[in-house]
């Protein structure tokens, strides 16, 4: 992304790509120390430090193509700091290996500092995603584990 590109273009660009498929293109749009945190992450890593960590994180579900998900309802809101916007959206998913689809609501804040993302707080719908992974159970047996 050029550094004049808005919070709002920068979160066209991750949604287009992620409904693309294009996982391994995603890493680029993230400065090189951006922070990640998974707010309603029922299980860690609940953080995800920098651009390298993201970069691993992409690869794997690229080379797994563990998922398959499509950006809708997307209404992007401004707020009084430039450098933040607030996404709201929904993912129609499938998973390839179950052949199951979904749709998941999906609210992410971004703040986007000279065209790249420097932090996200982004809130998903996991138990969504882990039923239609066929998940579910393991994902609520993780959640009561004691720490």
């Amino acid at each position: 992304m050029s550094a004049s590109a808005t919070p709002r273009e920068v979160f066209g660009r991750l949604i287009g790509l992620i409904s693309a498929g294009e996982w391994s293109e995603l890493p680029e749009l993230y400065a090189e120390d951006a922070e990640v945190e998974i707010v309603f992450s029922p299980v860690p890593p609940r953080r995800v430090h920098g651009r390298a960590e993201l970069r691993e994180r992409f690869a794997a579900l690229a080379a797994a193509d563990a998922v398959r998900l499509r950006a809708e309802d997307v209404h992007v809101h401004e707020t009084d700091d430039p450098e933040v916007v607030i996404a709201e959206f929904a993912y129609a998913g499938l998973y390839p290996a179950t052949g199951r689809t979904f749709r998941t609501a999906n609210i992410q804040v971004l703040r986007v500092r000279d065209g790249l993302i420097v932090e996200t707080r982004d809130y998903h719908d996991h138990l969504a995603f882990a039923a239609a992974d066929g998940r579910a159970s393991q994902l609520l047996a993780a959640t009561d584990q004691p720490g």
